[in-house]
């Protein structure tokens, strides 16, 4: 069944997905009113969407707050939600395991009642390949590869998974899931892998990389994840799950190496740091499933992605300079200082 969505609600949409999503939006469907609820922690910079100010209307608040939920479901007549609200960083979660289950548990719940009782007609549940858990060397996560989270940032998404699924069995909620693998390009908050190691690099100092840099993500460009998920919002069954990949399986040390080699940096600015705990070794997406019902497939290759993720922060070292000042510094010391 086709979903027409006039009117979507986007939680976390000043974050680095929910904000690419929007201009993914603006850009493929610009007769869809947007409402942008995001809380404007550390990751929610609304100074991103700038380029398309007047174009969304933006509220600030908490995915927890159902009764603000709730008010904006009615006020502007949403027929869709999307949620990217989240904490989602593993370090983080490491460090301070309570506001995960805050945002990414008990928010969704609140967003998942206060579409059930507002009767939302459509309900997306953007997820991560990390509840998955930990793969070897061989194989692929399939949507039905059993759930076993290994930090408390993916115990805390893989339980707003089932949370979601549970609403749809129990009250009968058109409900859909995606969960998809590493994502990188414009706008990604630089404590994340590529964006960090290209920033360092810029700055001539210390790349660290964990353990033996041997993890292996796989890496899918931000704007293939979003033409997915509009795939997925406006024609995915309900109470289905969608594995998003990129076809693109690297391990962390090759892409260091190749952001180092497309700047023209030596290799000697690799440090490598004490691991972290519970660092899972391989994600892989089997995304056979979207590709063959729906017929989506990545365009990027990571060639071509990796490329223009590079020159789009080289052209705009403003927007990242001003994000690693303050909070973030304090952070970025305490994770890295002592390994």
């Amino acid at each position: 069944m086709a979903h027409d969505v006039k009117s979507l609600l986007v939680t976390g949409g000043a974050g680095f997905i929910g904000a690419n999503f929007v201009f993914h939006l603006v850009k493929h469907r610009p007769g869809v009113k947007i409402v942008v609820l995001d809380k404007l922690t550390y990751a929610g910079n609304l100074e991103t969407l700038k380029p398309i100010e007047g174009k969304f209307h933006f509220v600030r608040g908490d995915i927890q707050n159902q009764e603000l939920v709730e008010h904006l479901v009615s006020e502007h007549k949403i027929d869709g939600v999307i949620n990217f609200a989240a904490e989602s960083h593993v370090d983080r979660s490491i460090l301070g395991p309570a506001i995960f289950v805050d945002t990414n548990v008990r928010g969704t719940l609140s967003l998942l009642e206060a579409a059930r009782l507002r009767k939302v007609p459509r309900f997306l549940q953007v997820s991560t390949d990390e509840v998955y858990g930990s793969l070897g060397a061989t194989g692929y996560f399939t949507e039905d590869t059993p759930l076993q989270p290994n930090s408390p940032y993916s115990a805390s998404k893989a339980s707003a998974d089932v949370l979601v699924r549970s609403y749809h069995h129990t009250f009968h909620m058109d409900v859909v899931t995606t969960r998809c693998s590493n994502n990188y390009g414009p706008y990604q908050f630089p404590e994340k892998l590529i964006p960090l190691m290209i920033a360092n690099a810029l700055e001539d100092k210390p790349l660290p990389v964990y353990g033996d840099g041997k993890n292996v993500r796989d890496w899918l460009h931000v704007e293939d994840h979003c033409s997915a998920l509009l795939t997925v919002l406006e024609r995915g069954k309900a109470g289905d799950v969608y594995n998003i990949g990129g076809h693109n399986e690297s391990a962390n040390i090759d892409i260091v190496k190749r952001v180092l080699k497309e700047l023209n940096k030596p290799e000697s600015l690799i440090k490598y740091v004490t691991d972290r705990p519970g660092h899972d070794r391989r994600y892989a997406i089997d995304a056979a499933k979207i590709e063959r019902e729906l017929g989506w497939k990545p365009s990027y290759t990571f060639e071509t992605g990796i490329k223009q993720t590079i020159a789009w922060y080289l052209d705009n070292k403003g927007w990242w300079e001003r994000i690693r000042t303050g909070e973030y510094a304090r952070y970025y010391a305490q994770q890295y200082g002592a390994r």
